[in-house]
Protein backbone atom coordinates (compact mmCIF):
# COMPACT_ATOMS: atom_id res chain seq x y z
CA UNK A 1 0.00 0.00 0.00
CA UNK A 2 1.03 3.10 -0.96
CA UNK A 3 1.96 6.20 1.99
CA UNK A 4 -0.92 8.25 0.34
CA UNK A 5 -3.40 5.36 0.84
CA UNK A 6 -2.38 4.91 3.76
CA UNK A 7 -2.76 8.41 4.76
CA UNK A 8 -6.35 8.62 2.90
CA UNK A 9 -6.80 5.28 5.80
CA UNK A 10 -6.15 7.13 8.35
CA UNK A 11 -7.94 10.29 7.84
CA UNK A 12 -11.21 8.13 7.11
CA UNK A 13 -10.42 6.92 10.87
CA UNK A 14 -9.57 3.21 10.19
CA UNK A 15 -6.38 1.98 11.73
CA UNK A 16 -5.31 -1.25 12.27
CA UNK A 17 -5.61 -2.14 15.71
CA UNK A 18 -2.64 -1.92 18.61
CA UNK A 19 -2.86 0.61 21.66
CA UNK A 20 -5.75 2.88 22.03
CA UNK A 21 -4.72 6.38 22.36
CA UNK A 22 -5.93 9.88 22.70
CA UNK A 23 -3.40 10.33 20.21
CA UNK A 24 -5.39 8.85 17.33
CA UNK A 25 -8.25 10.46 18.00
CA UNK A 26 -9.72 11.19 14.39
CA UNK A 27 -10.64 15.01 13.91
CA UNK A 28 -13.32 13.42 11.67
CA UNK A 29 -15.55 12.12 14.29
CA UNK A 30 -16.26 16.18 15.14
CA UNK A 31 -19.29 15.22 12.04
CA UNK A 32 -21.21 13.49 14.54
CA UNK A 33 -21.91 17.01 15.92
CA UNK A 34 -22.73 17.98 12.67
CA UNK A 35 -25.27 15.26 11.90
CA UNK A 36 -27.04 15.28 15.46
CA UNK A 37 -27.52 18.33 15.09
CA UNK A 38 -28.91 18.82 11.85
CA UNK A 39 -31.00 16.14 13.49
CA UNK A 40 -32.28 18.06 16.21
CA UNK A 41 -33.26 21.29 13.41
CA UNK A 42 -35.04 18.68 11.80
CA UNK A 43 -37.02 17.81 14.49
CA UNK A 44 -37.41 21.64 15.97
CA UNK A 45 -38.78 21.41 11.69
CA UNK A 46 -41.10 19.07 12.10
CA UNK A 47 -42.99 20.83 15.95
CA UNK A 48 -43.47 23.90 14.77
CA UNK A 49 -44.88 22.41 11.09
CA UNK A 50 -46.48 19.15 12.16
CA UNK A 51 -47.04 19.73 15.75
CA UNK A 52 -44.07 16.91 17.27
CA UNK A 53 -43.65 17.48 20.87
CA UNK A 54 -40.53 20.24 20.89
CA UNK A 55 -39.01 17.74 23.88
CA UNK A 56 -37.54 15.66 20.61
CA UNK A 57 -35.81 18.45 19.09
CA UNK A 58 -34.28 19.57 22.80
CA UNK A 59 -33.48 15.87 23.50
CA UNK A 60 -31.74 15.39 20.53
CA UNK A 61 -29.66 19.04 20.16
CA UNK A 62 -28.62 18.43 24.13
CA UNK A 63 -27.46 15.18 23.24
CA UNK A 64 -25.25 16.62 20.22
CA UNK A 65 -23.78 19.38 22.93
CA UNK A 66 -22.96 16.60 25.01
CA UNK A 67 -21.42 14.97 22.33
CA UNK A 68 -19.36 18.60 21.27
CA UNK A 69 -17.70 19.03 24.51
CA UNK A 70 -16.86 15.80 24.73
CA UNK A 71 -14.59 15.74 21.60
CA UNK A 72 -13.66 19.03 22.28
CA UNK A 73 -12.42 17.68 25.61
CA UNK A 74 -10.92 14.67 24.08
CA UNK A 75 -9.36 16.53 21.01
CA UNK A 76 -7.53 18.92 23.22
CA UNK A 77 -6.59 16.70 25.00
CA UNK A 78 -4.56 15.38 21.95
CA UNK A 79 -3.48 18.38 21.37
CA UNK A 80 -1.62 19.09 24.51
CA UNK A 81 -0.69 15.80 24.80
CA UNK A 82 0.46 14.78 21.13
CA UNK A 83 0.50 18.20 19.73
CA UNK A 84 2.69 17.29 16.86
CA UNK A 85 -0.08 14.55 15.45
CA UNK A 86 -2.52 17.56 15.27
CA UNK A 87 0.09 19.27 13.33
CA UNK A 88 0.50 16.60 10.81
CA UNK A 89 -3.20 15.78 10.87
CA UNK A 90 -3.93 19.83 10.31
CA UNK A 91 -1.74 19.55 7.15
CA UNK A 92 -2.18 16.67 5.98
CA UNK A 93 -4.15 16.92 2.05
CA UNK A 94 -6.79 15.36 3.45
CA UNK A 95 -7.43 14.99 6.99
CA UNK A 96 -6.87 18.66 7.64
CA UNK A 97 -10.64 19.40 5.54
CA UNK A 98 -11.82 17.29 8.64
CA UNK A 99 -11.54 20.42 11.04
CA UNK A 100 -14.18 22.26 8.72
CA UNK A 101 -16.27 19.87 10.93
CA UNK A 102 -14.88 21.55 14.27
CA UNK A 103 -16.18 25.27 12.84
CA UNK A 104 -19.51 23.77 11.48
CA UNK A 105 -20.36 22.15 14.72
CA UNK A 106 -19.22 25.33 16.17
CA UNK A 107 -21.83 26.98 13.77
CA UNK A 108 -24.74 24.73 13.98
CA UNK A 109 -24.66 24.21 17.90
CA UNK A 110 -25.00 28.12 17.95
CA UNK A 111 -28.45 27.34 15.98
CA UNK A 112 -29.28 24.45 18.23
CA UNK A 113 -28.58 26.64 21.58
CA UNK A 114 -30.29 29.37 20.11
CA UNK A 115 -33.91 27.37 20.11
CA UNK A 116 -33.11 25.34 23.25
CA UNK A 117 -32.28 27.61 25.48
CA UNK A 118 -34.16 30.44 25.24
CA UNK A 119 -33.24 32.71 27.89
CA UNK A 120 -30.56 36.00 27.51
CA UNK A 121 -27.52 33.86 28.50
CA UNK A 122 -28.29 31.41 25.95
CA UNK A 123 -28.69 33.82 23.40
CA UNK A 124 -25.35 35.50 24.11
CA UNK A 125 -23.58 31.97 24.32
CA UNK A 126 -25.04 31.41 20.22
CA UNK A 127 -23.92 34.51 19.41
CA UNK A 128 -20.75 34.16 20.53
CA UNK A 129 -20.71 30.25 19.53
CA UNK A 130 -21.60 31.77 16.01
CA UNK A 131 -19.22 34.30 15.49
CA UNK A 132 -16.26 32.14 16.60
CA UNK A 133 -17.53 29.34 13.91
CA UNK A 134 -17.81 32.45 11.57
CA UNK A 135 -14.18 33.30 12.11
CA UNK A 136 -12.69 29.75 12.21
CA UNK A 137 -14.47 29.04 9.34
CA UNK A 138 -13.11 31.89 6.94
CA UNK A 139 -9.69 31.27 8.22
CA UNK A 140 -9.78 27.68 7.57
CA UNK A 141 -11.32 28.48 3.72
CA UNK A 142 -8.76 31.28 3.13
CA UNK A 143 -6.14 28.62 3.82
CA UNK A 144 -6.98 25.59 1.86
CA UNK A 145 -7.16 27.85 -1.05
CA UNK A 146 -4.21 29.17 -0.69
CA UNK A 147 -2.68 25.87 -0.06
CA UNK A 148 -4.39 24.95 -3.04
CA UNK A 149 -2.74 27.66 -5.60
CA UNK A 150 0.34 26.86 -4.17
CA UNK A 151 0.26 24.08 -6.74
CA UNK A 152 1.95 20.46 -6.51
CA UNK A 153 -1.34 19.04 -4.87
CA UNK A 154 -1.56 15.35 -6.38
CA UNK A 155 -4.89 14.54 -8.15
CA UNK A 156 -5.29 11.34 -6.37
CA UNK A 157 -6.17 13.79 -3.07
CA UNK A 158 -8.87 15.49 -4.52
CA UNK A 159 -11.87 13.75 -2.21
CA UNK A 160 -15.22 14.63 -1.27
CA UNK A 161 -13.72 15.96 1.95
CA UNK A 162 -11.99 18.57 0.00
CA UNK A 163 -15.42 20.01 -0.08
CA UNK A 164 -16.02 20.66 3.66
CA UNK A 165 -14.58 23.99 3.89
CA UNK A 166 -16.91 25.36 0.99
CA UNK A 167 -19.64 23.78 3.27
CA UNK A 168 -18.49 25.66 6.27
CA UNK A 169 -18.54 29.06 4.41
CA UNK A 170 -22.38 27.87 3.28
CA UNK A 171 -23.45 26.85 6.91
CA UNK A 172 -22.40 30.54 7.99
CA UNK A 173 -26.11 32.13 6.38
CA UNK A 174 -27.62 29.17 7.36
CA UNK A 175 -27.42 29.74 11.15
CA UNK A 176 -26.57 33.50 10.88
CA UNK A 177 -30.20 34.50 9.34
CA UNK A 178 -31.64 35.82 12.72
CA UNK A 179 -28.27 37.48 14.39
CA UNK A 180 -29.06 40.77 15.61
CA UNK A 181 -25.97 42.63 14.95
CA UNK A 182 -25.57 45.19 12.24
CA UNK A 183 -22.42 43.93 9.98
CA UNK A 184 -23.86 40.39 10.23
CA UNK A 185 -26.18 40.71 7.15
CA UNK A 186 -22.66 41.35 5.21
CA UNK A 187 -20.82 38.77 6.74
CA UNK A 188 -23.99 36.35 5.90
CA UNK A 189 -23.31 37.80 1.73
CA UNK A 190 -19.94 36.96 1.95
CA UNK A 191 -19.92 33.55 3.49
CA UNK A 192 -22.34 32.57 0.01
CA UNK A 193 -20.31 34.05 -2.02
CA UNK A 194 -16.95 32.11 -0.85
CA UNK A 195 -18.68 28.88 -0.04
CA UNK A 196 -20.26 28.84 -3.32
CA UNK A 197 -17.64 29.01 -5.58
CA UNK A 198 -15.73 27.46 -3.23
CA UNK A 199 -18.14 24.51 -3.65
CA UNK A 200 -18.64 24.69 -7.11
CA UNK A 201 -14.62 25.16 -8.50
CA UNK A 202 -13.85 21.85 -5.81
CA UNK A 203 -17.19 19.89 -6.74
CA UNK A 204 -15.79 19.74 -10.22
CA UNK A 205 -12.21 18.71 -9.82
CA UNK A 206 -13.25 16.21 -7.25
CA UNK A 207 -15.79 14.83 -9.64
CA UNK A 208 -13.34 15.04 -11.95
CA UNK A 209 -10.78 13.00 -9.80
CA UNK A 210 -13.66 10.24 -9.13
CA UNK A 211 -14.21 9.64 -13.36
CA UNK A 212 -10.51 9.67 -14.24
CA UNK A 213 -8.10 8.22 -11.42
CA UNK A 214 -8.76 4.69 -8.75
CA UNK A 215 -11.89 4.13 -6.76
CA UNK A 216 -11.58 5.57 -3.31
CA UNK A 217 -10.42 3.29 -0.38
CA UNK A 218 -13.24 1.28 0.72
CA UNK A 219 -12.76 3.39 4.23
CA UNK A 220 -13.46 6.46 2.50
CA UNK A 221 -16.30 5.71 0.75
CA UNK A 222 -19.07 6.98 2.85
CA UNK A 223 -17.54 10.39 1.95
CA UNK A 224 -18.90 9.91 -1.13
CA UNK A 225 -21.96 11.58 0.49
CA UNK A 226 -20.43 14.77 1.22
CA UNK A 227 -20.86 15.70 -2.10
CA UNK A 228 -24.88 15.80 -1.96
CA UNK A 229 -23.92 18.56 0.83
CA UNK A 230 -23.51 21.63 -1.12
CA UNK A 231 -26.78 21.42 -2.61
CA UNK A 232 -29.12 21.15 -0.05
CA UNK A 233 -26.58 23.66 2.60
CA UNK A 234 -26.64 25.76 -0.40
CA UNK A 235 -30.80 25.57 -0.80
CA UNK A 236 -31.09 26.47 3.06
CA UNK A 237 -28.95 29.35 2.47
CA UNK A 238 -30.19 30.54 -0.58
CA UNK A 239 -33.62 30.62 1.45
CA UNK A 240 -32.79 32.36 4.41
CA UNK A 241 -30.38 35.01 2.11
CA UNK A 242 -33.72 35.88 -0.54
CA UNK A 243 -36.28 34.71 2.56
CA UNK A 244 -38.23 32.55 -0.34
CA UNK A 245 -38.50 29.37 -1.98
CA UNK A 246 -38.10 30.01 -5.95
CA UNK A 247 -37.13 27.99 -8.80
CA UNK A 248 -33.39 28.55 -7.96
CA UNK A 249 -34.47 26.89 -4.95
CA UNK A 250 -35.76 23.96 -5.90
CA UNK A 251 -33.08 23.27 -8.36
CA UNK A 252 -30.70 23.37 -5.19
CA UNK A 253 -32.78 20.70 -3.63
CA UNK A 254 -33.73 18.53 -6.53
CA UNK A 255 -30.04 17.87 -7.57
CA UNK A 256 -28.64 17.40 -4.11
CA UNK A 257 -31.37 14.81 -3.96
CA UNK A 258 -30.68 12.86 -7.50
CA UNK A 259 -27.24 12.63 -6.37
CA UNK A 260 -27.96 11.06 -3.43
CA UNK A 261 -29.70 8.61 -5.27
CA UNK A 262 -26.38 8.00 -7.61
CA UNK A 263 -24.17 7.64 -4.46
CA UNK A 264 -26.51 5.99 -1.88
CA UNK A 265 -26.05 2.60 -3.59
CA UNK A 266 -22.16 2.97 -3.67
CA UNK A 267 -22.13 3.89 -0.46
CA UNK A 268 -24.86 1.70 2.00
CA UNK A 269 -22.70 -1.75 0.84
CA UNK A 270 -21.80 -4.78 3.15
CA UNK A 271 -18.29 -4.66 2.17
CA UNK A 272 -17.59 -1.42 2.97
CA UNK A 273 -16.14 -1.62 6.89
CA UNK A 274 -17.69 0.23 9.89
CA UNK A 275 -15.17 3.48 11.22
CA UNK A 276 -14.86 7.08 12.26
CA UNK A 277 -15.39 7.90 8.45
CA UNK A 278 -19.06 6.65 8.72
CA UNK A 279 -20.09 10.03 10.61
CA UNK A 280 -19.43 11.39 7.05
CA UNK A 281 -22.81 10.55 5.42
CA UNK A 282 -24.56 12.27 9.10
CA UNK A 283 -24.76 15.93 7.27
CA UNK A 284 -25.01 15.58 3.77
CA UNK A 285 -28.60 13.28 4.56
CA UNK A 286 -29.59 15.84 7.62
CA UNK A 287 -29.09 19.01 5.46
CA UNK A 288 -31.07 16.67 2.63
CA UNK A 289 -34.05 16.26 5.07
CA UNK A 290 -33.95 20.02 6.64
CA UNK A 291 -34.32 21.23 2.57
CA UNK A 292 -36.39 18.40 1.99
CA UNK A 293 -38.85 19.52 5.12
CA UNK A 294 -38.54 23.20 4.06
CA UNK A 295 -39.29 22.40 0.34
CA UNK A 296 -42.57 20.71 1.07
CA UNK A 297 -43.63 23.27 3.72
CA UNK A 298 -43.50 25.71 0.84
CA UNK A 299 -44.80 23.78 -1.85
CA UNK A 300 -48.07 22.36 0.48
CA UNK A 301 -48.32 19.23 -1.25
CA UNK A 302 -49.23 16.19 0.98
CA UNK A 303 -46.88 13.59 -0.62
CA UNK A 304 -43.68 15.41 -0.28
CA UNK A 305 -44.53 15.90 3.24
CA UNK A 306 -45.12 12.41 3.75
CA UNK A 307 -41.93 12.19 1.66
CA UNK A 308 -40.07 14.85 3.77
CA UNK A 309 -41.85 12.94 7.49
CA UNK A 310 -40.49 9.55 6.45
CA UNK A 311 -36.97 11.05 5.14
CA UNK A 312 -36.64 12.18 9.25
CA UNK A 313 -37.47 9.11 10.57
CA UNK A 314 -34.51 7.06 8.23
CA UNK A 315 -32.24 9.61 9.56
CA UNK A 316 -32.88 9.30 12.77
CA UNK A 317 -32.67 5.46 12.44
CA UNK A 318 -29.86 6.27 10.62
CA UNK A 319 -28.23 8.15 13.53
CA UNK A 320 -29.42 5.92 16.12
CA UNK A 321 -27.63 2.95 14.59
CA UNK A 322 -24.13 5.12 14.26
CA UNK A 323 -23.89 5.99 17.67
CA UNK A 324 -24.15 2.27 18.35
CA UNK A 325 -21.64 0.95 16.57
CA UNK A 326 -19.32 4.48 17.38
CA UNK A 327 -20.12 3.66 21.24
CA UNK A 328 -19.13 -0.61 20.33
CA UNK A 329 -15.88 0.49 18.32
CA UNK A 330 -14.89 2.90 21.43
CA UNK A 331 -14.99 0.19 24.08
CA UNK A 332 -13.49 -2.59 21.99
CA UNK A 333 -10.28 -0.04 21.46
CA UNK A 334 -10.08 -0.15 17.87
CA UNK A 335 -11.98 3.51 17.77
CA UNK A 336 -8.77 4.87 19.25
CA UNK A 337 -6.54 2.30 17.73
CA UNK A 338 -2.95 3.15 16.74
Amino acid sequence: MTNSATSALAAAGTRPASGASIKNLPVNLFAAVMGLSGLSMGWRFAHTEFGVPRVVSDAIGLFATFVFVVLLVGYGAKLLRHPAAVKAEFHHPIAGNFFGTIAIALLLQSAVLGTTCDSALGHALSQAMWIAGTVATLLLAAYVVSRLLGGNCHPAHAVPAWIIPGVAALDIPVTGSHMPMAWAGEVLLLSAAVGSVLALVLFTMIVTRLIQHEPLAPAMTPSLLILVAPFEVGFTAYVNLTGRVDLFAGLLFYFGLFLFVVLAPKVFRRSVPFGAGWWAISFPLAAMVNAGLKYASVRGAVPLKVVAGGMLVVLTATMFVLAVRTVRVLFTGRLLAG
